[in-house]
């Protein structure tokens, strides 16, 4: 399955050392199963020279074997390199099936399906940066361009991410409480970024996996929100509903694929397809339009932090703010402390930076955000050696994190990449922020939706679990 395209994937999961790698030079196959009887094969299984396989029945004729197609979920159970089989990943979720969903709903009125967009405010913000536009003004034009095409809802994943810094406070505060107790309670490590995890899975599994935060991904937030509240709403079973993410990376396609958000008896994924801002761009190209000649729309509201036609965001980094909101949460909820202000100490480079709170003249909190593969190996090291001082890490894959994702719009011709990301970062952080607490309408759904449901119910929709990933003695052989 492997192309050479890997390189669109997260640093991580590049990576050609680890020994659960694929390169992109090898293939990986599934084994044919040859038949026998009485102890013997009834037909003989040769390559050619081309590559291909061929079946020698007993009279020497040959028949050429097609190719086994190989799904997200066979490649998801595969413990070699699962983030470079983009055509796999394509073939499932991509622009082109979201095309396939919109031409269908209008032949056939029985198979129609409501669809739902759902856009990360990262994709916003580099999709703005390419066309010379503010994130707000991008966001309405694409909503213009989405519901042109027969998109019926355009939210933003701000408004789920809310949900997910709520969670990620609280849970925090719960971890550092019980820390006395539970070695592993601390350093909680964020979830948010799917290359993370599938590297922490793969290769630390059980010993990383305990520091993990258990709260989803803004992704997986809004995946509940659709296919539960929203659904619920309209009057709709999930299946009815075709939901898209517009994300920064490839890596959320595996996110959105795990069984953990597939819903069994809806038989459901609670997100049916992730696109990329490339791929949002290559949909405007394929349609002959340049966003900035579409006119803008209203916003839709119901899952969009909004406040006068223009996107609400938060404060903190790029990747949604983690270590920001559960710092000053943590801060006044656990030593009464108000933090106008981080200061960022820079350490090893760019991406490595922490953040403390002393008081007495004695470090109470000890929190740092890792971003890239080298800076999370040397986390990951200093905590199996117990050198490692942190309560909280922001863990991202990609250096300089989501905005600086594999998914996100490539410069213009001649545009200098480090002034486009620059470009993108001051578009992001242009837009005006608000405290997780004070979204409303949030507060108003954890009483009406999530208090209904349930406490253990809320606690699935809100939270995930990990898994270990064995490791297989040859990466080329798959377990069936």
């Amino acid at each position: 399955m492997a192309t050479n395209m890997a390189s669109h994937f997260s640093g991580v999961l590049q990576l050609t050392d680890l020994d659960d790698f694929i390169t992109p030079s090898q293939e990986c196959v599934k084994p044919v199963k040859v038949e026998k009887k009485a102890g013997k094969s009834v037909a003989k299984i040769q390559i050619e020279d081309d590559g291909s396989y061929v079946q020698i029945n007993q009279e020497g004729q040959k028949q050429k074997l097609q190719k086994a197609k190989i799904t997200l979920n066979d490649c998801l159970a595969c413990s070699g390199c699962i983030t470079s089989a983009e055509s796999v990943l394509i073939t499932q979720q991509s622009h082109e099936e979201l095309f396939k969903v919109l031409r269908n709903n209008k032949v056939s009125e029985m198979e129609k399906k409501i669809v739902v967009v759902s856009m990360s405010p990262q994709s916003r913000a580099s999709l703005a940066a390419f066309f010379g536009l503010s994130s707000s003004d991008t966001g309405r034009r694409l909503t213009s361009f989405f519901k042109g095409l027969g998109v019926h809802h355009v939210f933003d994943t701000s408004f789920s991410r809310t949900f997910s810094l709520l969670e990620s406070q609280r849970e925090f505060v719960e971890r550092f409480q019980r820390k006395e107790q539970d070695s592993n309670a601390l350093p909680m490590l964020t979830s948010a970024c799917p290359g993370w995890i599938c590297y922490a899975e793969k290769t630390h599994g059980e010993f990383v996996l305990p520091y993990i935060s258990t709260t989803r991904s803004p992704q997986q937030m809004m995946g509940s929100l659709v296919k539960g509240y929203f659904a619920q709403q309209q009057g709709l079973s999930p299946q009815q509903i075709y939901h898209v993410t517009v994300m920064p990376c490839f890596d959320k396609k595996l996110e959105a694929s795990r069984s953990d958000f597939y819903l069994k008896n809806a038989e459901s994924r609670e997100v049916d397809c992730v696109i990329t801002s490339g791929e949002v761009q290559r949909m405007l190209e394929e349609e002959h339009v340049s966003l900035s000649d579409v006119e803008a729309a209203p916003l839709d509201t119901l899952f969009s932090s909004v406040k006068d036609e223009e996107f609400l965001s938060h404060a903190g980094s790029g990747s949604g703010g983690y270590l920001h909101h559960v710092f000053t949460y943590a801060a006044k909820q656990i030593f009464g402390e108000e933090v106008k202000e981080l200061t960022y100490k820079t350490l090893r480079n760019k991406d490595f930076q922490e953040v403390i709170l002393e008081k007495d003249g004695t470090v109470v909190l000890s929190f740092a955000s890792t971003y890239g593969f080298r800076n999370i190996q040397n986390l990951v090291q200093k905590l199996k050696r117990g050198k490692s001082s942190y309560h909280f890490v922001e863990v991202m894959a990609c250096p300089s994190g989501c905005l600086n994702g594999g998914g996100q719009v490539k410069p213009p011709p001649g545009q200098n990449p480090k002034e486009f990301l620059q470009k993108v970062e001051e578009l992001y952080k242009a837009e005006q922020t608000q405290a997780p607490e004070d979204d409303l309408h949030v507060s108003e759904l954890y009483q009406s939706w999530l208090q209904s449901v349930g406490e253990e119910r809320a606690k699935e929709l809100l939270h995930t679990g990990y898994h270990t990933v064995e490791k297989m003695t040859n990466g080329l052989t798959m377990k069936w």
